[in-house]
C-alpha cells in the first residue's frame, strides 16, 4: 500500500477510503498487503485528481463509476456498430 499510495503522490489513509468507498477493492497477499492492479490504480489516480480539484470524495467515486460505465456503452457500440 505504501509503495501505491507513493506512486500516486497520496497516503495510504485515501487508498483506504476508497477501499471503504467501495470504489476500489485490492487483493490481500498472504501476509495480509493490499496490492493493487493497474485499473485500481488508474481508478485511484482520477479519484486524487477529482478529489484535488475540490469534488467530495463520495461524488468523486460516483463520477468516476459513471465514467466506466460510459467508457463501457461506447466500446460495446462501436462493436455492434461493427457488426453491421
Amino acid at each position: 500500500m505504501g509503495r501505491a499510495a507513493d506512486m500516486l503522490g497520496t497516503t495510504q489513509a485515501f487508498l483506504r477510503s476508497l477501499d471503504e468507498a467501495k470504489l476500489i477493492t485490492p487483493q490481500r497477499s498472504p501476509g495480509g498487503h493490499r496490492r493493487y492492479s493497474r485499473y485500481q490504480l488508474r481508478l485511484a489516480a482520477r479519484a486524487r485528481e477529482l478529489v484535488d480539484q475540490g469534488t467530495p470524495l463520495d461524488a468523486a467515486c460516483r463520477i468516476i463509476v459513471l465514467e466506466d460505465q460510459l467508457s463501457e456503452a461506447r466500446e460495446l457500440n462501436a462493436e455492434y456498430g461493427q457488426q453491421d
